[in-house]
């Protein structure tokens, strides 16, 4: 199996897993009364779980890096918990395929943004018309798996 094929299969698990991250961690809001709540106990487990990889792997030095790191950098840490605090909140009220219906079309639109343009450190990859095309269609396949 190519590196290439190992990097999709990796990320294809990576979004199956978002739409059961979002129907468990609604379940556990509900169940503790409290979305917020049930954030909170999520990163604690997320904490725990990269903690092990981070041991396991080795990488514990390179911890040192963070106060040199750029600090905009860390504003991912916000964007995952607003992330996690709105799909928990959202998700049993407006639906899970609804939500990840909408952050499926925001990943798209920022992917292309941050590609195009090259944010953030990305590699640059210019939106084409048969790119834009592309996530056109995928768009509209995303919209069309929501339609009763």
């Amino acid at each position: 199996m190519s590196q290439t094929s190992i990097y999709a299969l990796v990320m294809l698990v990576a979004g199956i897993g978002i739409p059961i991250l979002a129907a468990l961690n609604a379940g556990l809001g509900k169940s503790l009364g409290s979305p917020i709540s049930a954030s909170v106990v999520l990163f604690c487990v997320a904490l725990l779980s990269a903690s092990i990889v981070l041991v396991v792997s080795g990488e514990i030095p390179k911890l040192n890096g963070v106060s040199l790191a750029p600090k905009h950098f860390l504003f991912a840490g916000v964007l995952i918990a607003f992330y996690v605090l709105s799909i928990t909140f959202v998700a049993p009220k407006f639906g899970v395929g609804n939500a990840v219906f909408f952050v499926l079309i925001g990943q798209m639109i920022s992917a292309a943004a941050i590609d195009h343009f090259g944010l953030f450190g990305a590699q640059i990859s210019p939106l084409s018309l048969t790119r834009a095309a592309g996530i056109g269609l995928m768009a509209c396949g995303v919209w069309l798996t929501q339609q009763a």
